[in-house]
């Protein structure tokens, strides 16, 4: 049987801001919540465009380049390296990014010998997606020698895609698609001009930290082998399954009658499900405790809030938690009103106290996620299929490796724009099948 064709890379380059502010030339010092990051993995994300008619490669490779170029200018941290600050007397350890010594952001041009239906057609999503991006299985420490952007064209045979991944410790998702969105913006205005073109969202790097603290934050630590872990993934399926905006409101308004209440949300209404659905097909015990755990942002949520476009970490988990029997035995809406308490009690307090946990040098490691909870990540409130750069609307969303294992659930907008949702859902391969013939699970999907 032939093997797979797998992606080939063409050529590479690295990319710098078109212009050096002042402000760029100085070191970026990171918050707790950036530092939490290190040894977690990038993040990668990416659109697959169908081929226009009149499709040229060399030019849009040349406008991307171009458009990177000048984006950077407004978001210079990402052109930079990081470098380990450490003293002896007295003791310092920390993280921060270079904007200088660095050889800028790295570019890829890569071509694979298949289709966009190869890509969307199968089942599962095929293994060579993971591909299409840069950073492979790396770890966000590792952004001391490679890139913490880069930028990956893959030609297909009638389509194309783009894949951008980001240093974690420098974006969570709300900056990652505001980083997206404004290269698409730039892209769009790019005349060929080689001069700063303006934002809609300035990006705001003045990093967070509570009163009296920063911005340099002093880890515990004298080497990185003292924090540093890497996972790898156990053998895993991964599926698409798209809720349209109706299945969704029927999922909401059945949460809500069954708590005799309007407060919860079509968001905690799908995660409660999937909660509830994914729990059933591990046939835990009954007494067996599980729980459902959710990113949140942290912005709005501070006092006084930050602003909407700060860019870097501001975000946590919040989780419901109930036993596998308590779960199952009550419906939909008790465990939608559950997610819904833990979002409502997410307060400033809360969140301070947290930021309180990470000064004392908390890392987060991959490796240890609960095999008895699922993980809602991302979010449909993200400007997905916005991004177009001249090849008209993408086709689909897709992500490379990492931050994948067994319960992860991302959350997407639907292609149709229309309030729909797309769910990118990782099992193992046994609990994959059971859900693909839970018919609780099944009939809650579109047609």
């Amino acid at each position: 049987m032939a093997s797979s064709p797998t992606v080939q890379q063409i050529s590479d380059c690295f990319i710098k801001p078109l212009y050096n502010s002042e402000e760029s030339k100085k070191p970026v010092y990171l918050s707790s919540w950036d530092l939490a990051m290190l040894s977690v993995q990038y993040i990668q994300k990416g659109l697959l465009f169908t081929k226009p008619s009149s499709f040229q490669l060399d030019p849009l490779l040349q406008k991307l380049k171009e458009s990177l170029s000048i984006t950077l200018v407004h978001f210079y941290p990402l052109a930079g390296r990081f470098k380990t600050l450490k003293q002896e007397n007295p003791p310092l350890y920390t993280v921060f990014i270079d904007c200088v010594n660095s050889p800028g952001a790295r570019f890829i041009h890569a071509n694979l010998d298949l289709t966009v239906s190869d890509i969307l057609s199968p089942k599962d999503v095929p293994l060579v997606v993971q591909s299409f991006f840069d950073h492979d299985r790396a770890i966000n420490h590792d952004g001391h020698d490679l890139s913490l952007l880069t930028i990956q064209v893959t030609e297909l045979i009638d389509g194309v895609f783009i894949g951008c991944s980001i240093n974690h410790v420098l974006a969570d998702g709300s900056s990652y698609w505001h980083f997206f969105n404004s290269f698409s913006e730039v892209f769009k205005a790019n005349n060929g001009q080689k001069q700063i073109i303006p934002i809609s969202k300035t990006p705001i790097f003045n990093h967070w930290f509570p009163e009296g603290r920063g911005p340099i934050i002093n880890l515990p630590y004298t080497h990185h082998d003292q924090f540093i872990s890497r996972h790898e993934s156990p053998h895993m399926r991964e599926r698409f399954f798209h809720f349209s905006a109706e299945a969704l409101k029927k999922l909401k308004a059945k949460a809500n009658e069954e708590c005799n209440t309007t407060k919860i949300s079509s968001l905690q209404a799908l995660s409660a499900h999937m909660w509830r659905c994914i729990t059933r097909v591990r046939k835990f015990p009954s007494d067996h405790m599980t729980s459902c755990r959710m990113a949140i942002n942290n912005r709005a949520r501070l006092d006084p809030p930050l602003p909407e476009h700060y860019f870097g970490n501001c975000i946590q988990t919040v989780r419901g938690i109930a036993s596998a029997g308590e779960l199952l035995d009550r419906n939909l809406g008790w465990a939608a009103w559950e997610l819904h308490q833990a979002v409502i009690n997410h307060k400033n307090r809360e969140i301070r106290e947290w930021v309180e946990t990470l000064e004392c040098g908390m890392i987060y490691q991959l490796g240890f996620f609960d095999p008895s909870s699922i993980m809602m990540g991302s979010s449909p409130r993200f400007d997905m299929y916005g991004n177009e750069f001249g090849l008209g609307k993408g086709v689909a969303l897709r992500s490379g490796y990492a931050h994948k294992f067994d319960g992860k659930v991302s959350l997407y907008e639907g292609n149709e724009g229309d309030g729909s949702m797309d769910l990118e859902v990782c099992l193992l391969p046994d609990f994959m099948a059971s859900l693909e013939t839970d018919k609780e699970f099944m009939d809650s999907l579109s047609s």
